[in-house]
């Protein structure tokens, strides 16, 4: 068993429903699945700012309706920029978003469609089993993370290669059986890379709906190979969180130290954000 320590670290009034995060230089930006900005907050001076990525005026900022939502579940570094996809698990989630951290404006939207549509066919998900909800860049591939809580439970990993992600790729496909937590398995819900290591997220919700939430009974982290695609790392870190959002902290010589972050599935404008320090 690794040995890790979880700790509630801060928290952050004015975000809900906060379903992914990524820090950079003292900034903390996290994504909500039920909004259609991207926040940016420091760690140092507590000053909390929302930045649009959808300038659509028949969507409200925050809260917006299920049926309506972007639903956006994933975020990872891109060079500078940062890259905030949909979950694909409804047909107005397919998008995604890049965004310069410097300028503070998006730069680019892109419709993917027809890769969600490819990656379908090609793993054999039916569409309404069908959430991405982790992304990775590592500077040549793309890793999408399938979240197993449709009816079949299909947990996989993606790999995305070429010249883009509208029309010029080319699909691996990796499925996975994840551990259970009180009789019921866990799913992916997000994912970073450290050097050459996949870190990721999963969590049992009672439920098999990618629409519906269920009943938490707790998360775990896990581990992948890039080289050989293989979990290394399957650890149980709480059973009552479900930990949506996961970005490296601090890369220590015999710890790593990541940032979790909560989603409570309701409309209450507060995120937890916690520290999970993990021995290598």
């Amino acid at each position: 068993m690794q040995k890790f320590q979880l700790e509630l670290l801060f928290q952050i009034i004015g975000i809900g429903s906060a379903s992914g995060l990524f820090f950079k230089n003292d900034s903390l930006f996290l994504i909500s699945d039920n909004s259609k900005v991207l926040y940016e907050y420091g760690m140092t001076d507590k000053k909390l700012d929302a930045h649009i990525l959808l300038e659509n005026p028949e969507l409200p900022k925050e809260n917006i309706p299920k049926k309506l939502k972007p639903d956006f579940e994933s975020i990872t570094p891109f060079g500078e920029d940062l890259c905030v996809f949909g979950s694909g698990s409804t047909e107005n989630r397919n998008q995604m978003v890049q965004f310069n951290t410097y300028n503070k404006n998006p730069i680019k939207t892109l419709d993917l469609t027809d890769l969600y549509l490819s990656m379908q066919y090609f793993a054999e998900i039916k569409p309404e089993d069908f959430n991405i909800e982790g992304s990775v860049f590592d500077g040549e591939n793309w890793y999408f993370f399938q979240r197993g809580n449709g009816e079949k439970g299909q947990n996989g990993v993606f790999t995305v290669s070429g010249k883009n992600l509208e029309n010029q790729f080319t699909i691996l496909y990796n499925s996975y059986k994840l551990p259970k937590i009180k009789g019921v398995q866990t799913t992916f819900t997000d994912a970073i890379l450290v050097e050459n290591t996949l870190y990721f997220l999963a969590t049992a919700e009672d439920s098999k709906s990618t629409y519906e939430d269920g009943a938490v009974l707790g998360s775990i982290i896990g581990s992948i190979n890039t080289k050989t695609m293989k979990i290394k790392l399957k650890q149980t870190i709480t059973n009552e969180h479900k930990f949506e959002g996961l970005t490296l902290y601090k890369n220590n010589k015999e710890t790593l130290e990541f940032l979790l972050c909560e989603d409570k599935d309701s409309d209450v404008q507060q995120s937890d954000i916690y520290k999970l320090t993990l021995k290598k």
